[in-house]
């Protein structure tokens, strides 16, 4: 399997062009949970619908009927609604809360069919026909578009096609492969032996603390998601017409303020990467992430799960990618090169104390530089021709501020 480059590019659109995609999004979306819809079963899990070629035959031909999308669209659709809906039956075989996916993100799946690439612009199908938009690239050069989509060493695989609300555009991911038979001894990065890697860690208290030391405390963010959840109930209480439509009102408000909370977030993020020079931005997996915190409600959940979605597509657009790690026991274990015991008392609350070395730290600011020190060390166990250095730690500059929590804490702010 060859190495996969991302790049991340907005898309300069007409009113035409953008209503154009808007409808085609609608039409997408309504494909996607008709599909779900099909394959869910409250009952049982064995009783759920999981074969892609199965669920396709069934519905390809009346979804076509009910839609003017094109016929790779509707594909893509059913195949992403079946992957969701096969995703979501694992986790409730392992015992978990489940319930059956609903889509409402603007996002549609675009393949070498129903997606035609030029050097400065790309032809997308839609339900009005083809749409041509420009692409806007930064001005630094060269853009992750230049280096993978138009360098030969790279195929164009798939691309997702984004809407963003906050930000009123559209964006356009695309996705390609190196299948030259080196990928080796390429990082899963950016292809470059000397990659910086800032660490992620999210958390109830502190939504998102770095490896630099920098932490976004949860605060705020709780507090108006309190306020909200109060008003919510007030007006359920009354239980009138008017206090429907007001309530109808508020969860829109509140939604809105939510995304861009957490993209004022993401945005800090991905600024703290290119200000420290960081070539990767480290996430814990998040797929088990309500029975890792189960002191987490539903909108911390929802928050770490936007924020990763947010930092993935802002990221490449400034030359920074996105990876995950497996986050089983960076909060006990030792984040000090030298060290690295793992024990469960080494975390006590938010505070952690190694039970051998006595290193002494906030427990979060830990787990960031553990989560950080696991991609980087993952990535050497790759190359296999970088040295590592006198502590046993691979030479790749885990950004840390001098080692120690700076005990600054950085809250975003959130309009209304």
């Amino acid at each position: 399997m060859g190495v996969r480059r991302t790049a991340v590019v907005k898309l300069d659109l007409s009113d035409e062009q953008r209503d154009a995609l808007h409808r085609t999004a609608e039409q997408y979306l309504y494909c996607a949970n008709r599909t779900a819809d099909y394959c869910w079963s409250d009952t049982s899990y064995s009783e759920c619908k999981t074969n892609k070629r199965e669920v396709r035959d069934a519905l390809y031909s009346e979804l076509r009927e009910e839609t003017d999308l094109q016929a790779q669209l509707v594909q893509a659709a059913i195949k992403r609604a079946v992957e969701a809906v096969k995703g979501v039956v694992e986790r409730w075989k392992k015992g978990q809360r489940v319930s059956c996916p609903t889509f409402t993100a603007e996002t549609m799946d675009y393949d070498a069919r129903s997606a035609t690439f030029y050097r400065k612009k790309v032809s997308l199908a839609t339900v009005e026909g083809r749409v041509e938009p420009s692409f806007i690239l930064p001005a630094d050069s060269p853009t992750p578009y230049e280096r993978y989509v138009l360098s030969e060493d790279y195929e164009f695989r798939e691309s997702t096609v984004r809407y963003d609300a906050v930000d009123d555009e559209f964006y356009i991911q695309l996705s390609t492969r190196r299948t030259d038979g080196d990928d080796a001894e390429v990082p899963a990065d950016t292809g470059h032996p000397d990659q910086t890697v800032l660490g992620i860690d999210l958390g109830v208290n502190s939504l998102a603390v770095s490896s630099t030391g920098t932490f976004w405390q949860g605060d705020e963010y709780d507090h108006w998601c309190r306020e909200f959840e109060k008003r919510r109930g007030e007006m359920q209480q009354r239980g009138t017409q008017a206090a429907h439509n007001a309530l109808l009102r508020l969860g829109k408000r509140e939604e809105a303020w939510r995304k861009q909370y957490i993209h004022t977030l993401a945005n800090e993020l991905v600024t703290e990467a290119v200000e420290h020079d960081c070539d990767v931005i480290v996430f814990e997996d998040l797929t088990d992430i309500r029975e890792r915190l189960p002191q987490a409600k539903w909108h911390h959940v929802w928050a770490f799960r936007r924020l990763y979605e947010y930092v993935s597509y802002k990221a490449p657009e400034r030359g920074v990618s996105v990876e995950q790690v497996e986050p089983n026991h960076t909060s006990q274990r030792c984040s000090r090169t030298d060290c690295g015991f793992t024990h469960e008392d080494n975390r006590h609350g938010e505070r952690f104390k190694c039970q051998k070395c006595g290193y002494e730290v906030n427990a979060d600011y830990n787990g960031a530089k553990n989560i950080g020190l696991r991609y980087a060390r993952k990535r050497m166990h790759k190359l296999r021709s970088s040295p590592t250095s006198g502590s046993g730690d691979a030479e790749v500059d885990l950004r840390i501020n001098g080692g120690t929590l700076n005990g600054e804490s950085h809250q975003p702010i959130a309009g209304d």
